[in-house]
């Protein structure tokens, strides 16, 4: 099997009917435009080394710069951590963006008041994933997730139920939000113990919204 079908295989092309998301950036690392391969595109991207993108409003294969000559040249490519989308590292030929422009992002709404307050809520879970990981396979000494792992089962799951109750029963909403963030943590254990990762329950949970 060639190098380039293993990679395509590898994508998930269902999660967008067929496509994947394509960020494009220059050698600098400035973002220059969003488009969109699916597998005929991303073939003919790897075998001529010129991006190539599928249209969604016109249902066809067009490689970047057939017509201005604004090449892409690809450097490099990487999917992300669920194989459902890529950046691209080019080298840019004249402008990206068929306005003119060096790239299509330019800032029509530059105010930072619109994401003033950003929500990291799903990279502090992550990395709080993360780190649960790694206690349980590389025991360090003092550690209290390490210690969880190695009382094994029991203790994790009664340390859950423990917190559980106490978010049952907290009278004020400060001590609320700290027992359910004692809670949440130890529900990672647990599920880290199980074998369980987050991006399932959010799969799951996102089947649900309906």
């Amino acid at each position: 099997m060639s190098d380039y079908k293993k990679f395509e295989e590898a994508l998930d092309w269902e999660k967008f009917n067929g496509v994947v998301p394509v960020i494009v950036q220059n050698e600098e690392k400035e973002v220059l435009t969003l488009g969109w391969v699916n597998p005929n595109a991303l073939r003919l991207s790897l075998e001529t080394g010129l991006m190539h993108y599928y249209s969604n409003s016109q249902k066809r294969i067009r490689m970047k710069g057939e017509i201005s000559g604004n090449f892409q040249y690809i450097k490099g490519i990487l999917s992300d951590c669920d194989n459902d989308s890529l950046l691209i590292t080019v080298r840019q030929k004249g402008p990206a963006c068929h306005t003119g422009t060096k790239s299509c992002f330019n800032g029509l709404y530059t105010s930072t008041a619109i994401c003033a307050v950003p929500d990291y809520s799903l990279i502090v879970l992550k990395e709080l994933e993360e780190t649960i990981m790694e206690r349980k396979n590389t025991y360090q000494n003092g550690s209290y997730t390490c210690s969880l792992f190695k009382k094994g089962k029991e203790e994790i799951y009664k340390k859950f139920g423990e917190e559980a109750v106490e978010v049952l029963v907290s009278e004020t909403k400060e001590h609320l939000e700290y027992e359910i963030a004692d809670m949440l943590y130890h529900l990672l254990v647990l599920m880290r113990y199980e074998g369980i990762e987050l991006k399932s329950i959010m799969a799951e949970l996102k089947r649900r919204m309906k």
